[in-house]
């Protein structure tokens, strides 16, 4: 394992976070820094200052250049993406675009989101269609044993294959690229939940070759929440229809019916989609490839810590194939209620989770985390596991 230090080069003193907690949870809802902060208030008083101006010309000049950046960060073309508020909602314009007939089937894993699976179950129940979950057991050791299993499921009704680029509950990163190339070959449609993928991989959309892929900028990017994106492979754009039917709606023959149609939907803020360029000149200040690395060698770290004491076998091998700055790390055998009170007494914020009759804690290391964050809670762990389990 490579040297692990406390040195984040003065990134601690850019996030707002509130002094004296220890946030490991970076996961769930993001962090954004002061300068990316500032430049989304700066849209926002802006709008206030001059609303006719700012929402009638300042904002359909600055919103093409913002999608431009986030291109070229995604290795996407800019009319290929639009903004959405959040990847939930990117999943849900192009669950809604599919045709689904009674008797298609919607395949995917047991480790999605649950949101998402509320809503694809919605869905299939109103078109009279199946949610297959095809279950990935843990631990992982083989990407081709994933793939296999994942494509096992595939049957002459599937009709879309739905997956997570990083699973919600157990934060693995899934080997989807070959799944889309056999699906693809079958004419499944194909749509990628990258929740947590942006910013914490390098994304090449063009190479990737899924049909749709949705992405939160709020998590990993370090903007301001209420900041996605829609990726729409161009020759799969004619089927997204708008969740939100307005004014772009076959109003601009000239131009991308996708981009009008789903960008344009009423007054609103879009401060946070502007704040996104700020959020790639942060990164690129800071070099985020080198903070990416440091954050993965201190997730690395705490499951060797954690797992000494559980001298339990983590959920996947030990590599940036299978995890970078997010993974749930294997707990104890132990009645959890005594870690989560050991963990709110040293204000240390981290999801606890359960998988497959495990326990787990879902550990997020971002920019801001020290080696100081991540020993907090390794000292934590060890002290529940020392103690009685009480009576």
């Amino acid at each position: 394992m490579a040297t692990v230090t406390d040195e984040t080069n003065g990134l601690r003193e850019l996030f707002l976070l509130r002094p004296g907690t220890v946030y490991l949870n970076n996961g769930s809802y993001g962090a954004c820094p002061l300068p990316v902060f500032q430049a989304w208030q700066h849209y926002q008083f802006d709008l206030e200052c001059h609303p006719g101006a700012f929402l009638g010309q300042t904002y359909s000049k600055l919103l093409p250049q913002a999608r431009e950046r986030l291109g070229a960060y995604l290795g996407a073309d800019a009319n290929e993406l639009v903004f959405v508020v959040n990847a939930t909602m990117g999943v849900n314009v192009i669950a809604h675009s599919i045709d689904l007939q009674p008797g298609d089937e919607v395949l995917t894993t047991d480790q999605e989101y649950g949101c998402l699976d509320r809503m694809w179950e919605f869905i299939c129940g109103k078109r009279k269609a199946k949610y297959v979950h095809q279950t990935v057991s843990l631990p992982v050791t083989s990407a081709e044993d994933v793939i296999e299993t994942i494509w096992s499921g595939v049957t002459e009704r599937t009709r879309v294959l739905y997956l997570s680029h990083i699973t919600s509950p157990t934060a693995l990163t899934l080997p989807i690229k070959p799944l889309m190339e056999r699906a693809r070959e079958r004419g499944i449609v194909t749509l990628i939940d990258g929740a947590h993928a942006p910013g914490q991989m390098d994304l090449d959309m063009h190479d990737l070759g899924c049909d749709y892929y949705t992405g939160n900028c709020h998590k990993w990017m370090l903007t301001p929440k209420g900041s996605a994106f829609l990726y729409a492979r161009k020759d799969a754009q004619p089927m997204v229809e708008p969740l939100i039917v307005s004014g772009g709606w076959r109003s601009f023959e000239s131009r991308s019916g996708f981009i009008e149609e789903q960008q344009y939907n009423g007054t609103r803020d879009m401060s946070a989609f502007l704040a996104v360029p700020a959020a790639l000149d942060f990164m690129e200040r800071h070099d985020w490839m080198a903070v990416r690395a440091r954050c993965h060698e201190l997730v690395r770290y705490a499951r060797e810590q954690i797992g000494a004491i559980s001298g339990l076998p983590q959920n996947c091998p030990d590599s940036p194939e299978w995890f970078s700055q997010i993974n749930t790390i294997t707990l104890p055998r132990k009645d959890i209620k005594g870690l989560q009170a050991e963990l709110g007494a040293r204000h240390i914020e981290i999801p606890l989770t359960g998988w497959q009759d495990q326990r787990y804690a879902r550990l997020s290391v971002q920019g801001y985390n020290t080696k100081a964050d991540v020993d907090c809670l390794i000292d934590a762990v060890r002290a529940w596991a020392d103690k009685p389990d009480a009576e």
